[in-house]
């Protein structure tokens, strides 16, 4: 009996350590075995909400056809090429300026002068345009530099024009165009002998002298 006992309890041993085949060499025979499962899939593929343009009301429509205007009236100070001004209604800031100039009529002749107890005539244009917010520089020799220079044909009432009264290269006189008929041009200007004054590119002193003319205001 002892040795029926022994024999059983080696064959079961023996059964027991027999080695079995648990190596898994892939995921698919893990899957298949139910010791792996594959992890749920968290690649997302983003999308885009598409939403319509904001429909915009006439009045705020109105309001920005307004801005962009206003932003083109604007002076663009990049540089001294800049300062021609882009407005609607120029032919009235023209006649403002020709109002504002000929205020000073008869004021005496100042050289750096730029108040009504004196004017040089860089100086009656500087002080003229400041006073809508224009900034020219001081000088008529610089402001020659200053807008768009234009054809004889092309000179309107507001321009200024330049002359050369010292016999030489360099522009040292400047005035206003007041009006302008086919074969004369009158210009307000500061002169040294008689101070503020309307004269005429007829006077044979003008006439000859006359360097250019440029447009501020387009």
């Amino acid at each position: 009996m002892k040795h029926l006992i022994s024999f059983l309890l080696l064959t079961f041993l023996f059964v027991s350590c027999k080695p079995t085949s648990n190596i898994v060499t892939s995921k698919t025979e893990a899957q298949k075995r139910g010791i792996y499962k594959a992890p749920a899939n968290n690649n997302r593929v983003a999308t885009r909400i598409y939403s319509a343009p904001k429909k915009l009301a006439p009045a705020e429509i109105k309001r920005n056809e307004t801005k962009k205007i206003d932003r083109r009236r604007q002076l663009d100070d990049r540089n001294e090429d800049d300062y021609v001004l882009n407005v609607d209604n120029s032919s009235y800031m023209v006649k403002q300026l020709i109002n504002a100039a000929e205020e000073n009529l008869g004021s005496n002749y100042r050289t750096g002068g730029i108040t009504p107890d004196g004017y040089d005539c860089s100086g009656l244009m500087f002080s003229t345009f400041r006073k809508f917010d224009i900034s020219l520089p001081r000088s008529s020799n610089d402001m020659a530099k200053v807008g768009r220079k234009l054809d004889n044909t092309e000179i309107r009432k507001g321009d200024l024009v330049f002359f050369r009264t010292n016999g030489k290269s360099v522009i040292n006189h400047v005035g206003m165009v007041t009006e302008v008929s086919e074969d004369e041009i009158k210009f307000i200007h500061s002169s040294t002998q008689k101070g503020v004054i309307i004269s005429s590119t007829k006077e044979t002193y003008y006439g000859r002298t006359f360097a250019q003319a440029n447009r501020v205001l387009e």
